[in-house]
């Protein structure tokens, strides 16, 4: 089966998806170049039998029926290709983000249904590549939230709350790989402990490399661990020579921006799936917009998001962080 053409702006996206039959004909042959087979992991079979009226297959080993959504980031969707391409295409290449409530009056559903399908498009946005960063690495990490109050008011009176730099925020440790171009890794942690970033350094980056890092302690132990580590002291200087963090803190602009102009409050148990949307357009960033759409498309393939998974997901965060993280100042 050839590959219809794509799109190469929104407005040639938004006129060729609003044909339902071209749109499901666009998916099928994008994710079935080779003829279309069943999608269930436990199957893969290509004996195949069409049934057209309902835009549906059955396969003939399984006994299954399955449509284009089927083991996908669309499935069991209501909502039909026409409008789904035109969110993926939007979500993929606004460099600050789509809002659900944007998404919505641009689509004609409501913001709940929005903001669902913004979380699916971003499923398909995970970077889930093995590949280890190598050479010269920067890490760093960064804190989402506004400051906490002095104090909160009871039944019994004022309580104190503590307070701090880091108290009531959400860290966020990330790694950038310098080269031409230079591509990132970010994830949401638990805190700025060594405990808390030594796994991801370990997990992502070979042994050998030259990480260069901010002042803080949890860093110095890099060493030990087989890395050549050189730091800078951010009350001293930005920059000595090849020892900065800049390009890490380009990314935390990038990203810091988008939660501040588009999405305002997200929540915390929630705040990985905006890292890995802003990740994605990052490392994507030398392509073109039709190519950034394609790479999401082809990532929607064998994942899946159902609404409960969503509403339940990192509970353990949930617990004292029922509030959203409120509007992050322009600094670090």
């Amino acid at each position: 089966m050839d590959k219809l053409p794509t799109p190469t702006t929104l407005l040639e996206a938004v006129t060729y998806f609003s044909d339902p039959a071209r749109a499901d004909a666009y998916i099928v042959s994008r994710r079935w170049p080779n003829g279309v087979a069943c999608p269930r992991p436990d199957c893969g079979s290509a004996s195949v039998q069409a049934i057209k009226t309902r835009r549906i297959w059955r396969c003939k080993d399984c006994g299954r029926n399955f449509s284009a959504k089927t083991n996908s980031i669309f499935e069991h969707s209501p909502i039909p290709f026409t409008k789904w391409l035109p969110a993926l295409w939007l979500l993929a290449n606004t460099k600050n983000g789509t809002s659900s409530h944007e998404l919505a009056r641009a689509l004609g559903v409501t913001q709940k249904t929005a903001w669902f399908m913004l979380h699916r498009v971003r499923e398909a946005m995970k970077d889930e590549k093995p590949g280890m960063f190598e050479g010269e690495i920067e890490a760093d990490e960064t804190f989402v939230g506004g400051r906490r109050r002095a104090t909160m008011r009871t039944e019994l009176g004022h309580k104190k709350m503590k307070h701090g730099p880091f108290e009531g925020k959400t860290t966020v440790f990330g790694m950038v790989e310098r080269g031409r171009p230079s591509r990132v890794k970010a994830m949401v942690v638990p805190n700025h402990k060594r405990s808390s970033l030594m796994p991801h350094i370990r997990a992502n980056v070979l042994p050998g490399s030259a990480i260069y890092t901010d002042a803080l302690r949890s860093y110095r132990t890099l060493p030990n661990e087989g890395y050549a580590h050189a730091f800078i002291d951010h009350m001293v200087t930005y920059c000595e020579g090849r020892v900065h963090t800049n390009s890490i803190e380009n990314f935390w602009s990038c990203f810091k921006r988008t939660l501040h102009g588009t999405y305002i409050a997200p929540r915390a148990f929630h705040l990985d799936a905006y890292v890995d949307e802003q990740v994605f357009r990052f490392n994507a960033r030398e392509d073109d917009d039709a190519g950034r759409f394609v790479s999401v498309l082809k990532n929607a393939d064998g994942r899946r998001l159902t609404f409960e998974a969503l509403r339940t997901a990192n509970a353990d965060l949930r617990i004292g962080q029922r509030g959203p993280i409120h509007r992050p100042r322009a600094s670090q």
